[in-house]
């Protein structure tokens, strides 16, 4: 008698309820596992992620700032509030003539030209001015010459800037650029021969924090931003309140707090002040927060 061989599955037979079930449940228990291993892992690296960025933003924006508050006109800082700051930063600076080249000038008194130095006279109206200083960066027609900045709103004002209408190069013994100036009677006295440059493309500029009450929104973000202001003009008065940010350049979002202070006099004398800046970016209730300080040179 023959005994014939146990039936076998045909391929197309598939799997029985049984073998699905304990397939789920297999399955269940592993990614389970992995959730519990692996989650806390993920977060982390999510996390580490978002403060990477949120540090990279907010010493962007400080570094912006610290930039343009380090090369500001002397005593140019005027903040209105702990939410606002404003500065004129400067293109270049050096010295000027301030007496005439009693070796190679035609006459004593002869007027700026092609044989005569241009050297600053406060006692009159000046048109035209030598500077000595070697510039990385040579002045446009329609940029700013500054001179003796000693109160904020001076520069602000007009009554120590003026307008370039024309850059040239003098003699060597001269000076290295020869500027044209609208005339302008600059504060009598002025003896310092320092001179600073106003590019015309950006004049003063305010940095404006809007929106950064200290708290966060349904995100966990921070309801903030910080603009910056430029290409607005000079506002000869004192400014009383943070300004509009209608048009202005976001520097940075998602900001929780922020907070800028200026000290004209921190120290003994008065010829430096020092700028302190505090900013807290918050995202997905990450938080970070960097603060640094700025000295500004007083001394015109």
């Amino acid at each position: 008698m023959t005994r014939r061989p146990p039936p076998s599955r045909r391929p197309d037979a598939g799997f029985t309820l049984i073998e699905l079930t304990l397939v789920i449940v297999i399955a269940g228990i592993l990614a389970a596992t992995i959730a519990v291993f692996m989650r806390p892992a993920i977060d982390s690296y999510i996390a580490t992620g978002t403060r990477a960025e949120l540090t990279d933003q907010a010493d962007t924006a400080l570094r912006r700032m610290l930039r343009d508050i380090r090369l500001a006109v002397p005593n140019s800082v005027r903040t209105p509030g702990s939410q606002c700051v404003e500065v004129v930063p400067t293109a270049s600076g050096g010295r000027l003539r301030m007496g005439p080249d009693t070796v190679n000038d035609v006459s004593a008194s002869c007027a700026p030209g092609a044989n005569c130095a241009a050297p600053l006279d406060t006692s009159q109206a000046t048109t035209v001015v030598d500077l000595l200083t070697p510039l990385a960066t040579t002045p446009a027609v329609g940029d700013w010459l500054v001179l003796g900045n000693l109160n904020p709103n001076d520069v602000y004002a007009g009554v120590n800037r003026a307008a370039i209408t024309a850059v040239s190069t003098p003699l060597a013994t001269q000076g290295r650029v020869r500027l044209a100036i609208a005339s302008t009677q600059f504060p009598s006295g002025y003896d310092s021969g320092r001179f600073t440059i106003v590019s015309n493309a950006q004049k003063a500029v305010f940095y404006t924090c809007t929106g950064a009450d200290g708290t966060v929104n349904a995100s966990g973000d921070g309801k903030g931003t910080l603009y910056r202001s430029s290409n607005y003009g000079f506002n000869a008065a004192y400014p009383s309140s943070c300004p509009s940010t209608a048009g202005a350049d976001i520097v940075a979002t998602r900001v929780k707090s922020c907070t800028f202070v200026y000290d004209p006099n921190p120290g003994a004398t008065q010829q430096y002040g020092f700028v302190w800046i505090a900013i807290e970016l918050d995202r997905n209730n990450e938080t970070v927060g960097l603060a640094s300080g700025a000295h500004v040179v007083n001394a015109p």
